[in-house]
């Protein structure tokens, strides 16, 4: 049985507490509160077993953006899901978080339904990556020694076990897994199940993504589709080759990080995989094929 995720919710405001963690304790979560960004650094100190901190920009003491650079600079919080809550929602402010690694945003006032999908996508992106590090570190490798290859998959399942196997044929497994595991989701629900953009927002605020994407598998229109990568193992990079079935997408603006999705709870996987985790990630012609390079470590 899994345990309860939990959530530190950091905010100045008494009021501001206590209504996010009625809505998050009602929704199942196990919530701490903090009133600044000093207490908050307290309880991490002690306690790091927090799968997202919900954290209010503007505070005394310590605020927002100075608790979250205090994260970002230990490697046990480097990859901590981050939501900044703000009433500014002007673009520089927004940028402003994102590159200091707040890849979620929450604007006040909120909609419950809006918080707890933002929430939910945070705890399953830490929870995933969590999951991965634990099976890549458990698994013995010689996948080193594979030098190229063609693999064939449609479910989410098999786009985990391949994600698993060819992360540990690169060096940093961990850090390709991250980025390897976005672009092979993004492959079967974007592109062969055609699930729009904002599909799956909504999906994702009425918490049935997961349902649409097993109901869309079994559809006469999609039910033989498949995604296809190739990997291939040259002298200076290490090379993914991904093709789906799909129509492709306008792929261009999900390069980078946008203030005008940063309030979304989803669409930060592109530019997540282009900056963490590959040397270069690049699409072609309508959007339906991604090539993803890893640069290998030197050999000493």
């Amino acid at each position: 049985m899994q345990e309860r995720a939990r959530v530190l919710i950091v905010d100045d405001e008494p009021f501001n507490l206590e209504i996010l963690s009625e809505h998050l304790s009602d929704a199942g979560y196990e919530v701490v509160v903090a009133e600044d960004g000093e207490v908050a650094w307290q309880i991490l100190s002690q306690d790091r077993a927090f799968d997202t901190v919900l954290l209010d920009r503007m505070m005394p003491r310590m605020d927002g953006m100075a608790l979250l650079a205090r994260l970002r600079q230990q490697p046990e919080f480097e990859h901590l899901p981050v939501i900044m809550q703000t009433a500014v929602g002007a673009a520089e402010n927004v940028r402003e978080g994102l590159a200091a690694g707040a890849y979620y945003y929450l604007i006040k006032p909120f909609q419950r339904d809006m918080l707890l999908a933002i929430v939910a996508a945070a705890v399953n992106f830490h929870r995933e990556k969590s999951q991965l590090d634990a099976q890549l570190a458990a698994q013995a490798s010689s996948y080193h020694l594979l030098m190229k290859g063609e693999f064939h998959f449609q479910t989410l399942e098999e786009a985990r076990h391949l994600t698993l196997l060819l992360s540990n044929a690169c060096p940093e497994p961990q850090r390709v897994a991250l980025g390897l595991s976005e672009l092979l989701v993004n492959a079967v629900e974007h592109g062969n199940l055609a699930i729009s953009y904002a599909e799956k927002t909504r999906l994702l605020q009425h918490g049935c993504w997961q349902d649409e994407v097993e109901a869309r598998l079994s559809l006469p229109e999609y039910e033989k589709r498949k995604v296809k990568v190739a990997f291939y193992r040259e002298e200076e990079d290490i090379i993914f080759t991904i093709t789906d079935e799909g129509k492709g997408f306008e792929w261009q603006p999900f390069l980078e990080m946008s203030p005008e999705r940063a309030f979304d709870p989803h669409g930060r996987g592109i530019s997540m995989a282009r900056m963490l985790s590959f040397q270069s990630v690049e699409y072609k012609g309508c959007g339906n094929q991604v090539i993803a390079r890893v640069r290998p470590a030197p050999v000493e």
